[in-house]
């Protein structure tokens, strides 16, 4: 993919529906959320947050269930193993930010340490996994893993769960079951 290109940019050069593209276009929102969030104060910054971890939950869910075995064949087990580790560590993260006040120093300082992990994963992703996935997939296949990730989204947590992250085989156990807890969650939360 071009350098200099944002996530976006990189995307709309993708069919619509490419596993890939779709996953660019979230990197893309998951960056400008880091952004709302570290602009925003009180209960704005609170509901950022929230959207934040909500598809930063999501997103990593559904990469490892659908694009993390296909990476493994096509960038190798270190690549994918290495991505699943990100992953887990960033999901403990998660989990200790929404514990926190967002309102506080604390929550700040974490969040930009978060934030600069997030970043350097995704480019990580972007680097080495995603032209690995591509190259090694027909037009077919992507089209077919992107219906398959937007369907593993609608099934996946909202919350951080770190005891599932970073294994597929985890998060197909867990996952469906642990996001009707969360979306209950979150439904009772906004009433």
């Amino acid at each position: 993919m071009a350098e200099g290109l944002s996530d976006r940019d990189k995307a709309a050069r993708l069919p619509d529906g490419d596993v890939v593209a779709i996953l660019l276009e979230q990197h893309a929102r998951i960056k400008e959320l880091f952004a709302t969030v570290k602009g925003a104060g009180g209960d704005a910054k609170k509901e950022a947050f929230d959207e934040l971890r909500a598809l930063l939950a999501v997103h990593e869910t559904a990469e490892e269930m659908i694009v993390r075995p296909v990476a493994k064949d096509t960038a190798g087990k270190d690549e994918a193993d290495a991505r699943n580790e990100e992953e887990s560590q960033a999901n403990k993260v998660l989990a200790e930010l929404e514990k926190l006040d967002v309102t506080s120093p604390e929550f700040d300082a974490q969040l930009a340490e978060f934030e600069r992990s997030v970043v350097e994963h995704a480019e990580q992703e972007e680097q080495e996994e995603f032209p690995a996935v591509r190259a090694g997939c027909t037009e077919e296949q992507l089209q077919k893993m992107g219906r398959r990730l937007q369907s593993a989204e609608k099934m996946a947590p909202t919350h951080p769960h770190p005891a599932a992250a970073g294994s597929p085989a985890a998060q197909w156990m867990t996952g469906p079951f642990v996001s009707m807890v969360d979306r209950a969650k979150d439904a009772l939360s906004r009433t």
